[in-house]
């Protein structure tokens, strides 16, 4: 029996080059992060546009904003991306991304501040769905696994470095974070001389056989896992947002409420690293339970804590299954896809990444008002942890 040939081999003339590969992952680094550089402005804003009607709700959604434009643009993004190209997706992003986060800094008209927001989150949308297709589109195997590994813990590296600078140049003029979005500026060169343009159709011709006769087969197990990837991303996403209240009560400062949110981003970033030399012992479908498992185990924690110490012990093991479980969903997803139909099928997951980012808040706080923000933990990790459960027999079974 013949092994089919490999989407695009990792090695041999076609290798993307050491600068090829460092240009995507410093792409990635700008993604995740996006919408909270400005978190560390938000107060100082309000009071400038503290005369705009609304201004205390419209501040807020300039942080929000970004989020919920980066899971509508996405589709768009993939489809783009499989009709014209990985490498001019990535480079209009990557373009838009300076243009439309800098533009922030030069507005004084909150409206257009909010278009310049929302322009930003199209760009995130078309950079990380081009990095994602690209990966697939380069690797097979095991080290389609790890560099996507990588993109996940660069992503979350990006927000260890950039979220502190942002901080740091709020202090002295709320504006001044905007210009982190130039960042992207320095990438651009190297997209344009490095990444050579990857095949519109590049697979075997077994992946062109299911363009038509498995699309409706793939259907319900891609939808699936959009919801999961929401799933995971609402309860994670209560660390930045519900958890400096609930470590308000522990009579915490802000210094040590910003030290311990970073130890969920650098948990995942430990995951991420980790998940290749995972995913070579177990299956997907076995990673998928356990990352959602981890998480929920870390929630648990959280919610039962008395002190800041178990609360640390949550995130590092929460953060860990969220840095394995990306990765491990874009694998499966990319697995799943026909090369024709690859974009799309990975933009969808930029979509349900950053729709569970923006619907965070809305949706928990109902049960906050119930159960209290520690209820919240306990009851959002119990019911990961038996979902996990439940599923684990059918996860199994997936390769």
């Amino acid at each position: 029996m013949t092994a089919a040939p490999k989407t695009i081999p990792a090695r041999g003339a076609d290798a993307p080059t050491r600068i090829a590969r460092t240009t995507l992952l410093a792409a990635a680094m700008l993604t995740i992060m996006a919408p909270a550089v400005i978190a560390p402005s938000l107060p100082a804003m309000r009071a400038v546009f503290a005369d705009t009607p609304g201004a205390d709700v419209l501040v807020r959604l300039a942080l929000t904003i970004t989020s919920l434009a980066i899971a509508i643009s996405a589709p768009l993004a993939g489809a783009v991306a499989d009709r014209v190209g990985r490498e001019p997706l990535l480079i209009g992003g990557l373009t838009l991304y300076a243009v439309a986060g800098v533009g922030g800094f030069l507005t004084d008209d909150l409206a257009v501040l909010l278009a310049t927001r929302a322009l930003l989150g199209v760009a995130v949308g078309s950079i990380m769905t081009a990095v994602s297709a690209t990966i697939t589109d380069w690797f097979d195997g095991p080290r389609r696994a790890s560099f996507l590994g990588l993109q996940q813990a660069f992503a979350s590296i990006g927000g260890v470095v950039f979220l502190p600078l942002a901080g740091l140049l709020a202090a002295s003029n709320w504006k001044s974070p905007f210009w982190i979005y130039a960042a992207s500026t320095v990438i651009v060169p190297f997209a344009l001389v490095a990444l050579r343009k990857t095949p519109r159709h590049s697979g075997s011709r077994a992946d062109a056989g299911t363009a038509g006769g498995t699309r409706q087969r793939i259907l319900g197990p891609v939808a699936g896992l959009y919801l999961l990837a929401f799933g995971v991303t609402l309860a994670f996403y209560m660390s930045p947002t519900q958890l400096p209240f609930l470590l308000a009560d522990f009579g915490t400062g802000p210094a040590v409420v910003g030290t311990v949110i970073a130890v969920t981003t650098l948990s995942s970033v430990l995951g991420a690293l980790a998940f290749p030399a995972l995913r070579r012992r177990w299956t997907t479908g076995v990673l998928t339970a356990a990352s959602v498992a981890l998480l929920g185990l870390g929630w648990l924690l959280v919610g039962t804590a008395a002190t800041v110490h178990p609360v640390v012990a949550g995130l590092l093991i929460g953060g860990f299954g969220v840095g394995v479980a990306v990765p491990n969903l874009n694998l499966r997803l990319s697995e799943l896809a026909p090369a024709a139909r690859r974009g799309r099928v990975l933009s969808g997951l930029v979509s349900g990444i950053f729709l569970g980012q923006f619907l965070s808040p809305l949706v928990v706080a109902p049960l906050i008002t119930v159960t209290g923000i520690d209820g919240a933990f306990r009851w959002t990790g119990l019911a990961m942890v038996a979902g996990a459960a439940l599923a684990a027999p059918a996860l199994i079974r997936t390769r």
